[in-house]
């Protein structure tokens, strides 16, 4: 009996001594935790804190930004590529044709329409060119001259030669005023002129992209960066309705996303 009583006792000692340091060190670590110092040097650590957060907003929106003009700029060249498909297979289309209405006839019409078989690749190969040597200038448009005009442009804004090309998309869109590519052609002259600062003929080349070509991909993108140059220029109740209007007629684009953040900002 008393030997179990000594053994509990002992036991309940040794929980007691185990029990008393691991509470201390609990509490120690707690005080810890709360942080030393004096007042001024916690605020002073939380604004270098909330400074290290605000410059990493920024770059992060710098990024947002540089991302936004890149995926402009691949629409471009995916438009630019599917244009020169469908050219392709018209092309295509035209020779087979060609093809199947001589072998149509006899040898004798084969022979005198020599000429036209030899020069049939030649339209297909170099579209615009030929067109332009028989003087017909309608087809001289569809055969190319139009996608060559544009990407010749469209390169210049790659090469950074921003003048050059503003020149190069104002004589475009002059040029080929029922060219697919007039909706890219006025955005590419907004952002041009944007870039160098001169804001009003941005919002004009943006706003004429949105008015007379709504359902173009670049629509959404041009509506959204009016709103921009509104906000930029202080006027935040039009940059607002501005926003508002891209959320509601372009719902789930790109855009739209940007214009939500902006107005959630404002």
């Amino acid at each position: 009996m008393s030997s179990n009583f000594r053994q509990s006792l002992m036991a309940l000692s040794l929980l007691v001594g185990v029990a008393a340091p691991l509470g201390a060190a609990h509490a120690q670590a707690s005080i810890s935790n709360v942080g030393s110092g004096s007042v001024e040097d916690r605020v002073t650590q939380l604004e270098r804190i909330s400074n290290a957060h605000s410059q990493l907003l920024t770059q992060l929106q710098q990024q947002a930004a540089d991302n936004q003009t890149d995926i402009a700029q691949l629409r471009g060249q995916i438009q630019e590529n599917q244009y020169q498909l469908n050219q392709v297979v018209e092309r295509q289309k035209q020779i087979l044709l060609q093809i199947e209405s001589l072998n149509g006839g006899n040898a004798g019409q084969q022979q005198g329409n020599a000429g036209a078989q030899s020069d049939a690749p030649a339209q297909g190969a170099a579209a615009g060119a030929a067109s332009q040597e028989t003087g017909n200038a309608g087809k001289a448009v569809q055969g190319g001259d139009a996608n060559s005009d544009y990407n010749a442009a469209f390169a210049l804004v790659q090469a950074k030669r921003s003048d050059e090309a503003v020149a190069a998309f104002q004589n475009f869109v002059k040029k080929y005023p029922d060219s697919t590519y007039q909706p890219n052609a006025n955005y590419w002259l907004g952002q041009l002129y944007y870039n160098k600062g001169q804001k009003d003929s941005a919002v004009h080349y943006f706003a004429l992209v949105v008015k007379s070509y709504p359902k173009s991909p670049k629509a959404p993108d041009a509506f959204y960066k009016v709103g921009t140059i509104m906000q930029e220029k202080g006027d935040k109740d039009k940059a607002k309705a501005v926003y508002q209007q891209v959320i509601s007629k372009y719902p789930g684009t790109s855009a739209a996303t940007q214009a939500q953040k902006k107005l959630s900002a404002l």
